[in-house]
């Protein structure tokens, strides 16, 4: 909690610009961060977006989130006591920036000092067993008590077990959609008081956006991307918190997992966790042995997005040989830029502008790894 805090600070103005840019059709975290590169700043990229969406052979002009959209939704978030954290400001989560495309903004209602503590993700069943949910609570709690911050989701069962035994330690409520939109209703007095005992809840998500099932999948990276280990408690076979210890793995974050009966279908997610390598829990000294030799480990310097690379520097800009020599070598399948750059001969410079241009003009795909591939109807 004492650790000093570095990084850039966003002024009003570029915080009202990094809005707007977030929130304009066909601009996600990747392709925010790669527009930033090219164009210097958000107001940039915002007045050159119509002719890179031209030039990516689309016929209409893509929806930029005005001035107005991004002031009200400021002042809408201040109002219920929220802010917006831009990357590589000193209140962004320290764990969440290291992840592959991470959020460039994020709102949270809350104290960002809990982000300073070492993190543990507890996530389950939502038709937990008696036992699931105790077991949660009393890891949640043993694991608060020796200063450890407790990440999960807010959903019903083991995450609102685990919200509810750390509420007083420090804990952090990744959400599926804005953050005036808690889900589910059942827990709206714990996602109150969670920021009034010190702890956060977080989203990427603009305000006013209602979760729909597409979107606790990215929410799940959230709570995978925040933490340095995650700890499932039951997950049937197919679960949602099975996709978040897949993505904790992918990120490099161990996975802990607490054995179950063979009888009970909530413990077969578990098992196959175990079965493929997951950190057997049978108590929260296994968490704490674990990851405590991680929490002083040196961490990547990444303050934000850092000036244009070479990679972006072409005094010409591409003409339309180029253009369609780079489009005819993609395809449905997903695959590696570095491969396209060496396959099509042109600078790389050139290679990334053309995708950025495809992909504000709806035409691309981005996939995990950073592959890409055209985007189908």
């Amino acid at each position: 909690m004492n650790e000093e805090k570095k990084g850039i600070r966003l002024s009003d103005e570029q915080r009202l610009s990094w809005v707007r840019l977030i929130r304009s059709e066909n601009v996600g975290p990747a392709t925010f961060r790669e527009l930033i590169a090219h164009c210097g700043s958000a107001s940039n990229a915002i007045e050159m977006l119509p002719d890179l969406v031209r030039r990516g052979g689309r016929g209409k002009p893509i929806r930029v989130t005005s001035k107005e959209d991004a002031e009200r939704e400021i002042h809408a978030a201040a109002k219920m006591g929220a802010f917006f954290i831009g990357i590589g400001e000193p209140d962004y989560p320290r764990y969440l920036k290291q992840c592959d495309n991470p959020p460039p903004l994020v709102a949270i209602k809350g104290n960002p000092d809990v982000f300073r503590l070492p993190p543990v993700a507890i996530v389950g069943a939502r038709n937990a067993s008696l036992v699931g949910i105790k077991f949660a609570r009393t890891i949640a709690r043993e694991l608060g008590e020796v200063g450890f911050a407790t990440i999960s989701g807010l959903a019903r069962g083991i995450d609102t077990a685990a919200h509810e035994a750390s509420l007083h330690h420090g804990t952090v409520a990744a959400m599926a959609g804005g953050l005036d939109h808690p889900y589910p209703p059942e827990n709206l007095g714990l996602y109150k008081a969670i920021p009034e005992h010190g702890g956060a809840v977080i989203s990427e998500m603009p305000l006013g956006w209602e979760p729909r099932a597409r979107d606790f999948p990215r929410r799940n990276r959230i709570i995978a991307a925040l933490s340095l280990g995650l700890v499932v408690v039951e997950a049937a076979e197919r679960s949602g918190s099975l996709i978040s210890a897949r993505l904790a793995g992918e990120l490099g974050r161990l996975v802990f997992a607490v054995p179950g009966s063979p009888l009970d279908p909530r413990a077969k997610g578990t098992n196959a966790l175990l079965k493929n390598g997951a950190i057997v829990t049978t108590g929260a000294e296994d968490i704490i042995s674990a990851i405590v030799p991680l929490i002083d480990r040196p961490t990547l310097d990444e303050t934000g997005f850092p000036a244009p690379s070479e990679d972006w520097i072409s005094p010409v800009p591409p003409d339309q040989t180029e253009r369609d020599r780079l489009f005819n070598l993609l395809g449905p399948v997903p695959v590696d830029i570095d491969d396209l750059i060496r396959t099509s001969q042109l600078h790389p410079s050139v290679v990334m502008l053309i995708l950025l241009e495809l992909d504000l003009a709806g035409r691309l795909q981005r996939h995990s790894g950073g592959n890409v591939s055209l985007a189908w109807d």
